[in-house]
């Protein structure tokens, strides 16, 4: 029989119980405090209780938002999507939109592998969707689960909370964030337009985005296809049909909405832009060279100097797709949709972040197919027109061949202008400038007796070859706009365009951006996403970003700069965590970290728009 001494008993209670869960803000049980006194069970350490490591607190900011936050305990966090909320009681028709969290960070969890955590103060913005204005008292029932960073996971936790919401006005009532900068504070357009892809009628919309694909037509991503598909009609050898270049027309359209269709519908589900993955400088450098071998056809000149056998293959390449093969027009269609329009605008993101948020890919690629179509109409009747109003075979041929080839090559540079810097893109359109200069005969010897159209060509050539020399002079001189090429040169003392430029701090993936917001020191964000292959972001940046106004407006604020030229892991990272899909993108965020999601701009903006608008965003 083995006796156990009354001492021995309590020693062995100590090593089976060392510790537990604190009952006083951290202070451990008695048996823990006289074992840690005897030195036994100092391994083992001691978890706050779930309501001491997390206070949740939650509060009405305005008649349509609710503001939770959590006060996280220093050695604890919390998931990012582990958060749920829902209105246990709320008067019929009021719902909760999407919660807007601040970036958290990324954590190589024991139990879930790599998550999103908040480390310290946490704070979410919930938008109330109401359909009346009246006075409303509400339950709100959050839920959440964290763990301890030495290895201890809580369950999952779930807490109620009673709120009173004030009046609402029109505005908020119908969903719309709340703020007095009125009309511009409504959800930001892409918002919009998902929301009424989901509700919305099923016809309307159609239209609707074949109405937003007619204006994306005539922007400076889109524009470019206009002389690719002109070029294949002009290149035939033969006498183009309205028909048939209705036809060559149809093909391309058709080939260029199916790729962004599918294209769009692979983005709104798995979170990739395909089209950043062809901003590839191989891929954008053989393009372009492939447009330069298509110009070179177009001149009906091949002076590349290899094989003979290279040569009747290049040159039967080229025939062929210049003779404009519904094949080749389709090949042309598809590529173009791939690698001439990556930049994102407000109705695309609007139908991905549906696509992203519902799955819906059939509603969202008819939608895409909709907004494509728009596109492709004006491409439509200029190709189809080729065809009725191309002067007969003959000289006239050849000369309107040639314009056309000097297009090609100015789709050539136009690719190029993404992955070369801009002083060298600027002596490529000069060297087209000037040649193009020669062709029209600016130095060609004129007889007295010469009128017409040989004087009125000689007088656009010496234009374009002064043009071209400006764009010499302003590379030299560090420009960087091709339309505005003196832009850097200091005049009278002034600044020049480079120092009057906005000075953007860079980040990189979530955590880049988590250490820049932590030292913003309480002062307003504003984040730029930016690529070298996207069209918009540059001109953003050669006309926005350099005005005054803009400049003014942006005093005190921390200008944050993401570069996802390169589309890496990182990169996508941070535009999935931001629900943005790529370029050209800008978020602000408040003094206390926060996303105002209503003011994201998304596209190009104009400097007295965007002036406007950080203004209304900042008050």
């Amino acid at each position: 029989m083995i006796k156990i001494s009354g001492f021995g008993l309590l020693v062995s209670l100590l090593l089976i119980c060392p510790a537990g869960f604190a009952s006083d803000g951290g202070a451990s049980s008695p048996l823990a405090s006289i074992g840690a006194r005897l030195g036994l069970g100092k391994s083992e350490p001691v978890f706050l209780e779930p309501d001491r490591a997390f206070v949740f607190s939650a509060e009405v900011s305005a008649a349509g938002t609710i503001s939770a936050r959590w006060d996280i305990t220093d050695g604890y966090y919390l998931y990012r999507d582990k958060f749920s909320f829902r209105l246990a009681e709320a008067p019929a028709g009021m719902t909760l939109g999407e919660a807007e969290f601040p970036p958290g960070e990324f954590k190589e969890d024991e139990f879930f592998g790599r998550m999103e955590v908040f480390h310290g103060p946490v704070q979410a913005r919930l938008p109330v969707i109401r359909q009346d204005t009246a006075p409303a008292a509400v339950i709100l029932e959050v839920g959440y689960q964290g763990c301890a960073d030495q290895g201890f996971c809580y369950p999952p936790m779930k807490r109620t909370v009673r709120l009173e919401l004030p009046a609402a006005d029109a505005v908020t009532a119908t969903g719309a964030a709340p703020s007095a900068a009125g009309d511009a504070a409504d959800a930001p357009l892409q918002d919009r337009i998902a929301r009424s892809l989901a509700e919305g009628n099923l016809w309307l919309n159609l239209a609707g985005f074949f109405g937003f694909g007619l204006l994306l037509a005539f922007t400076p991503c889109v524009l470019p296809m206009v002389p690719i598909l002109s070029s294949l009609i002009i290149g035939q050898r033969t006498q183009v049909t309205t028909r048939r270049a209705f036809l060559l027309s149809l093909s391309y359209v058709l080939a260029m909405a199916l790729t962004y269709t599918l294209a769009g519908v692979a983005a709104g589900m798995f979170g990739s832009n395909l089209q950043a993955a062809f901003q590839n400088p191989w891929i954008l450098g053989g393009i372009s060279l492939v447009f330069v071998l298509l110009a070179l056809a177009m001149f009906d000149v091949y002076q590349l100097q290899l094989p003979a056998a290279w040569q009747a293959r290049l040159n039967a390449f080229s025939n062929r797709q210049s003779a404009g093969t519904y094949l080749g027009a389709a090949v042309m269609g598809f590529l173009s949709a791939l690698v001439v329009g990556p930049c994102v605008a407000a109705p695309l993101a609007g139908i991905l972040l549906y696509i992203g948020m519902s799955g819906d890919a059939l509603l969202g690629g008819i939608s895409l197919f909709a907004l494509s179509l728009g596109m492709g109409l004006p491409l439509l009747v200029i190709g189809t027109s080729a065809g009725k109003f191309l002067p007969r075979a003959g000289a006239w041929m050849t000369t309107v061949k040639a314009v056309f080839g000097v297009l090609m090559l100015a789709v050539a540079v136009w690719f190029l202008d993404r992955i070369v810097p801009p002083e060298f893109s600027m002596v490529l359109w000069a060297v087209l400038l000037v040649g193009t200069a020669v062709y029209l005969g600016a130095f060609d010897r004129m007889d007295a007796g010469v009128q017409g159209w040989r004087r009125l060509w000689k007088g656009m050539g010496l234009v374009v070859f002064i043009y071209g020399v400006l764009l010499i002079i302003g590379a030299a001189s560090g420009g960087n706009d091709p339309l505005r090429p003196l832009q850097a040169i200091s005049i009278a003392g002034g600044k020049t365009s480079a120092e009057a430029a906005l000075e953007f701090v860079p980040v990189k993936g979530v955590e880049g951006l988590r250490q820049a917001m932590a030292g913003a020191s309480g002062r307003p964000v504003m984040l730029d996403f930016y690529a070298d292959w996207c069209v918009d972001c540059k001109i953003m940046e050669r006309r926005t970003f350099v005005d005054p106004g803009v400049r003014n407006a942006l005093a005190g604020v921390v200008l944050l700069r993401a570069d996802v030229t390169a589309n890496d892991g990182l990169d996508q990272e941070l535009l999935k965590q931001l629900g943005l899909f790529g370029p050209p993108a800008i978020l602000f965020f408040g003094a206390d970290g926060m996303e105002l999601r209503p003011f994201r701009v998304i596209g190009y903006t104009g400097p007295e728009a965007f002036t406007r608008h950080i203004r209304q965003a900042l008050s």
